[in-house]
């Protein structure tokens, strides 16, 4: 179906086939080490036109794809895919800009996704890429990259925010999503955008993370993309030290006030780096030292105290408004998890103990298990199917292997884990299959299934007919000083809320408490 050849790009020879000159194709121009990607219904003329700019004559080959089912729908969806997926090979620093990148529909677009795998295996054959697309599936640099393909919600708010940006410097920009529906991908490909653009190029724009695992996840990928570099990507102590024209913070909510940390000394320093005292919080800082903030926020997704809760981020943005303008963006569609939208909402029901029905998804793999042995078989039978698998617990257990990595922190029916032995990089160590990941651990990451552990913090009144929490049961200390019953209960119905919403294709859950197993039992399918 796909014929591929290679032209002479340098001395610009291409032989003479008729499809050259007049039929919708592919190419990738490349020197051995970057390439650049690209489509065209008269190849041989934009050929032409390549040779004479002066950034692309560092390529001396090209790779022309045709098939004589393509048209230009198809070319288009081929190219942006392309694009995703040799960036995520790494064979190849890939130097296309990522303007232009959508999610597009066409007729027979299923077909045609179908017949990618078929292109991708003969692109693998002639050694132009190295991985199968299952294995860059799996990786942090494909769904981390900023050359994704955006839904009409994440275009529309990259759109406007650009528009927005380039006629108005002081503002600042909330984009509210929950778990899953992009905000991390958004806020990359918005990074990237404006990094290309020529209208910003003499702007200090820096990429805040305030979460340490995910930071250096971005960090290492940042390496690996033409016009990004790790030192784009700063923990919010790095903006107390200059000011910047634009800062976008992805997962607003996780910044920290002084209460409640482990770092109340550099915390102090950088209030007074900036003029501040620690009444202020890290999100006063993202405030404080740029002319443009743009937010990523989900108040349902603070899981403690020290985090940023929806009430001080309201009055924070209403403060705002008397300064610069203010401008709310919506993520409204879910694109991790298979059960969509309403799988979210199901979630948030079961937790907040208002579920009125049973629901199940024939897409999405959502199941009770009693059994500890069969649970924890079943997740390793998945990581070898499909592999990013992981298991994950609320904060029920004490962390006893932090000080003596031969202890055991969590025993169940005779099976004994440990927790993650790290935070930075944990989800694709090669130690966590066999550990308990923490919240801190996995907030932020796609997993292919969640093995999920309720503890017995969490439980249900059968007489009251609601959720309870046990502060005894509950071992973040830093989660919970502070906080009243109310405000713990939440925190721990969050934890459990974005732990549940990590799993791609399913979620498997044991509950260690006998009511609250029993209440789930009446909503979820037990196995």
């Amino acid at each position: 179906m796909f014929k591929i050849t290679q032209g002479d790009f340098k001395n610009q020879i291409y032989g003479d086939a008729t499809y050259l000159t007049n039929w919708p194709m592919l190419y990738i121009l490349e020197n051995g080490k970057q390439a650049y990607i690209g489509e065209s219904n008269h190849v041989k003329h934009r050929m032409s036109q390549h040779h004479s700019s002066v950034d692309k004559r560092i390529y001396d080959k090209v790779h022309f794809i045709y098939s004589s089912l393509f048209n230009q729908s198809v070319t288009f969806d081929y190219e942006s895919k392309l694009i995703q997926y040799i960036a995520a090979d790494e064979l190849y620093e890939v130097r296309n800009k990522n303007a232009g990148m959508a999610d597009k529909e066409y007729y027979g677009k299923k077909e045609y996704d179908e017949k990618f795998q078929e292109l991708w295996r003969k692109l693998q054959r002639e050694k132009i890429v190295k991985h199968s697309l299952e294995e860059l599936e799996n990786s942090d640099l494909f769904k981390y990259s900023p050359y994704k393909e955006l839904n009409n919600d994440q275009r529309t708010a990259v759109e406007e925010i650009i528009a927005s940006l380039k006629q108005e410097e002081q503002q600042t920009v909330v984009v509210n999503g929950m778990p899953g529906s992009g905000k991390t991908i958004v806020a990359i490909f918005l990074l990237k955008y404006l990094k290309d653009s020529d209208e910003f190029k003499d702007k200090k724009i820096g990429f805040v993370v305030p979460q340490t695992s995910l930071r250096k996840t971005l960090r290492s990928i940042f390496k690996s993309i033409y016009g990004l570099k790790a030192a784009d990507v700063l923990a919010p102590s790095d903006v107390t030290k200059q000011f910047y024209d634009i800062l976008i913070v992805d997962e607003a909510h996780r910044l920290h006030q002084y209460k409640n940390i482990s770092y109340r000394g550099p915390f102090k320093a950088s209030c007074e780096r900036i003029g501040l005292t620690t009444e202020s919080d890290e999100l006063d800082w993202i405030l404080h030292q740029c002319k443009c903030p743009v937010l990523f926020y989900d108040s349902m997704q603070v899981v403690g105290p020290s985090g940023i809760n929806v009430t001080r981020f309201r009055q924070k943005m209403e403060a705002e408004q008397d300064k610069r303008a203010l401008t709310y963006y919506n993520l409204l569609t879910q694109m991790r998890v298979n059960g969509g939208n309403d799988y979210i909402a199901y979630v948030n029901d079961i937790l907040s103990g208002s579920v009125k029905e049973k629901r199940t998804f024939s897409n999405y793999e959502l199941k009770l298990m009693t059994d500890f042995r069969a649970f924890n078989d079943l997740m390793y039978q998945k990581e070898e199917e499909v592999q990013l698998v992981r298991m994950a617990a609320g904060y029920a257990w004490d962390w006893a292997s932090k000080n003596d990595k031969t202890a055991y922190d969590i025993e169940i029916q005779g099976i004994k884990k440990q927790w993650n032995h790290c935070t930075e990089g944990w989800v694709h160590s090669e130690q966590a299959i066999n550990e308990v990941g923490c919240i801190h651990s996995t907030q932020g990451y796609d997993l292919n299934y969640a093995f999920i552990i309720m503890g017995n913090e969490i439980g249900y009144d059968s007489e009251q007919k609601c959720i309870v929490v046990r502060e005894q049961n509950y071992y973040d200390k830093y989660g919970k000083q502070s906080a009243s019953y109310e405000e713990l209960k939440e925190y721990i119905q969050h934890v459990y809320y974005v732990l549940m919403t990590r799993g791609i294709r399913g979620t498997y859950l044991y509950v260690c408490d006998s009511q609250l197993r029993e209440y789930i039992s009446q909503y979820v399918d037990t196995e």
